[in-house]
């Protein structure tokens, strides 16, 4: 069933005994790819993929109850509380990222109004990411993802489908790509034509962008997408605080939240500033609605890694559940003279045969480097949270070793 706008399900939820786990998986991976659709959204302004992440929402509020009552059906004791009770927070905190998602892709379906300005600062700040409908004529219906190998051939890949209501959030090789299946890609702009031409059988049509014309607003805009950025990052950072039970971990997250709460005061102060210098005054109010939302999302990173700041102990469940989600994160030693050690890292991309993202870096002498915004080269004795595909962590662990 598709909700218009701003309305709510009343379709009713019971008990099920499902597996708290599998739930905390589905609810981590859906966050993350709201995050994605949402601000792509914004950067195409499109309704299509606003759709999907109201859609998403619906579903996170129901995967948000079926994981309350089964934490509630698991604490038996004073010890299952205090083991469960972090569960419960990063549960919440989740929900809480698929709203403020939500809230940033009703800038596109309620035309609350954004600058030109802030599409032309997305494409840097946002990995393409393209919504087609499989046509049946495509020579991708009815074949696995392991045979037309798309990620290999074009760099591009599948990250979601969604056939009817039901959601496949982790496509594999074996996953099978049928006639009307609604594809979400990923991957480079230079690639995405042939690619979308080929699985809808209709002409892709890139963003278009243009040159912001205030200063202050430039100013803004280039603030909301630091703020874009250092959000995604806490909330990665928060994950694999509870996955590696890393306090320090969790102490960077609670500082990039105070670094993006003091970023949106500043970037609030300059949107009022941009306003007297602009056409249409009221066409910023997106700016002020995207600059709160992101916000949320980095207090809800910090609520995530809050169990590990107190030092409870985290029942292990929310370690096996970050370990199989869509992306996992990995931590991996470089060992000196290995294929990693001496190579560059631009943007968190390394420059080597890898497709891992590296999040951060923990260097002996220096601490956590936060690599997200600053090019660093890695040394052996380094010590890399990454995320990527659980083939490319198998491939990256290979690389870091003697």
């Amino acid at each position: 069933m598709k909700l218009p706008a701003g309305e709510v399900s009343s379709t009713p939820i019971k008990y099920e005994p499902v597996s708290v786990k599998d739930l905390l998986v589905e609810m981590k991976d859906t966050a993350e790819l709201m995050i994605d659709l949402a601000y792509s959204a914004v950067l195409h302004q499109s309704d299509a993929l606003a759709d999907e992440v109201i859609q998403l929402e619906h579903r996170m509020g129901i995967l948000e109850l079926r994981a309350q009552m089964s934490l509630l059906m698991a604490a038996r004791s004073p010890d299952d509380a205090e083991q469960l009770a972090p569960v419960l927070s990063i549960v919440t905190a989740t929900d809480q990222i698929s709203d403020a998602a939500g809230d940033i892709a009703k800038i596109v379906r309620e035309e609350i109004g954004l600058p030109d300005a802030m599409r032309a600062a997305l494409p840097e700040a946002v990995e393409t990411l393209v919504r087609g409908v499989v046509d049946p004529d495509s020579d991708y219906a009815g074949r696995t993802l392991g045979d037309i190998d798309l990620e290999s051939e074009t760099g591009v890949r599948v990250i979601a489908l969604r056939r009817g209501e039901d959601w496949l959030l982790n496509p594999g090789r074996e996953t099978e790509i049928t006639t009307d299946d609604i594809a979400l890609l990923r991957g480079p702009e230079s690639e995405m034509e042939g690619v979308y031409n080929e699985l809808t059988g209709e002409s892709y049509e890139p963003a278009v962008t243009e040159t912001p014309a205030i200063d202050d607003l430039e100013r803004a805009v280039d603030t909301i997408v630091h703020m874009k950025n250092l959000s995604e990052l806490a909330v990665d950072l928060a994950y694999s605080s509870v996955l590696f039970d890393d306090v320090e971990l969790a102490e960077e997250v609670r500082n990039l939240e105070v670094e993006v709460d003091n970023l949106e005061s500043r970037f609030e102060a300059w949107v009022l500033e941009a306003a007297a210098d602009a056409e249409d005054p009221v066409s910023l109010r997106g700016l002020i609605h995207l600059g709160t939302s992101t916000e949320v999302i980095s207090d809800a990173a910090l609520d995530i890694s809050e169990g590990v700041i107190r030092q409870l102990t985290v029942h292990p469940v929310v370690h096996l559940a970050v370990k199989e989600s869509d992306e996992i994160i990995s931590r991996t030693e470089v060992a000196a003279g290995s294929e990693l050690d001496g190579t560059s890292v631009t943007n968190g991309i390394p420059d080597a045969d890898a497709t891992m993202s590296i999040i951060a870096i923990r260097r002996p002498e220096e601490g956590w480097l936060l690599v997200g915004d600053t090019d660093v080269v890695i040394q052996g004795g380094d010590s890399l949270i990454a995320k990527g595909t659980r083939t490319a962590g198998e491939a990256f662990e290979s690389m870091a070793e003697a």
